[in-house]
């Protein structure tokens, strides 16, 4: 099980390169380049899906209790003090917003994805990271 967190976790540290590769260094910016605006939107999704499966071997690795819901892997980690209850809260949030933009319900609120990628997720993930290695 150990090769598949590790190839896991390389899958995300990647994924978080190459949205740092394009991402733009303003708000302006990511909403005028809509190429840029949708690389980044794209790769939101596929990193929360990728942090969502590591979370998925950790439960599975460690026989923790099974989740019902993909959003509830972050709370079982935070239960098992794998991760903080405020990670937690914060992966589950970005749980939703990868949902929200994946399933487009609503308008997407573009300052939020900005915001979330450059002020939140970025953080997030490599702490989750070194929570799960």
């Amino acid at each position: 099980m150990e090769n598949r967190r590790g190839d896991k976790i390389i899958e995300i540290e990647k994924y978080l390169k190459e949205l740092k590769s394009f991402l733009p260094s303003d708000f302006d910016e990511y909403i005028e380049n809509i190429e840029k605006k949708a690389a980044c939107e794209r790769y939101f999704e596929k990193v929360i899906e990728a942090v969502v499966d590591l979370a998925f071997i950790v439960i599975r690795e460690n026989e923790f209790k099974s989740p019902e819901f993909d959003r509830e892997v972050f709370e079982i980690l935070a239960k098992e003090k794998v991760i903080s209850e405020r990670l937690s809260l914060n992966l589950g949030n970005a749980k939703s917003m990868r949902n929200w933009l994946a399933h487009q319900y609503n308008k997407i609120d573009d300052r939020k994805v900005f915001d979330a990628i450059n002020n939140k997720l970025l953080y997030d993930i490599q702490k989750f990271l070194g929570a799960v290695r």
